[in-house]
């Protein structure tokens, strides 16, 4: 059983890594005017921007040009990583 709880948290654990370095390298290509018919600005773009639409609307983080919901999604991230590293530990080793 703990095998399994484990093997499904680092699961988790890896996706949202790789969604972390998707959401910065959405971050770097905004800093650029890439070509938007590319096939990796696509996916990118299409791999965040409905999450961006989701947290603008309930955490408008635009300030003068600048959007900062990139970096608030980039804390939610991590922070969600941590709970689930703890959650993991607890299950695993016990210490509920």
């Amino acid at each position: 059983m703990n095998i399994l709880v484990s093997a499904v948290f680092q699961v988790l654990h890896a996706i949202l890594s790789i969604y972390f370095w998707i959401v910065i390298a959405s971050a770097l290509m905004s800093w650029v005017n890439p070509d938007p018919y590319n096939p990796i600005v696509r996916f990118l773009r299409s791999a965040t921007e409905p999450v961006y639409n989701r947290m603008r609307r309930i955490l408008p983080l635009q300030f003068g040009g600048m959007d900062l919901t990139p970096v608030a999604l980039l804390i939610i991230i991590g922070v969600l990583q941590n709970v689930l590293a703890q959650i993991q530990f607890k299950l695993t080793y016990g210490g509920f």
